[in-house]
């Protein structure tokens, strides 16, 4: 199956939480970061998640902010460091791609966040992604 997100991460599910409706799967990327997803406990079952499945951690573009040093006091588990590799801006938005261990990610942001972030090929930056904004496929 080929999909539109850009953002295509492998990795290994090395915890499962679940709730009564919904779950957490902590996926231990290729590169070493820690990622959460929230999906619901029937994605895990039909998935047939557990401990050492390998999975692709998917994010659409436009669901990845990105912050020019790392957040405290923030509710977003998903903080990937990195560096912008390519910047391409518009009128109103911008793609700015961004090299993080082992991965390459894409955010669609604004072409006034870049402007006041001062975003350039070569600027360190940290992925934000709300664990709700995490789909994940099987490998």
């Amino acid at each position: 199956m080929s999909l539109s997100i850009r953002n295509q991460i492998p990795g290994t599910v090395t915890a499962i939480t679940s709730g009564e409706v919904m779950a957490t799967v902590r996926v231990r990327a290729t590169g070493g970061q820690d990622i959460t997803a929230a999906v619901t406990r029937e994605a895990v079952e039909s998935l047939g998640l557990a401990e050492g499945s390998a999975v692709r951690v998917l994010a659409k573009s436009t669901e990845v902010s990105l912050a020019t040093g790392a957040v405290d006091g923030l509710s977003i588990r998903n903080q990937l460091p990195g560096t912008v590799t390519s910047v391409e801006t518009g009128n109103a938005m911008a793609s700015v791609k961004v090299a993080v261990e082992g991965a390459e990610l894409t955010a669609a942001i604004t072409r006034d966040a870049v402007d006041a972030l001062k975003l350039e090929t070569g600027s360190p930056v940290v992925a934000l992604i709300k664990s709700t904004e995490v789909a994940l496929a099987s490998a």
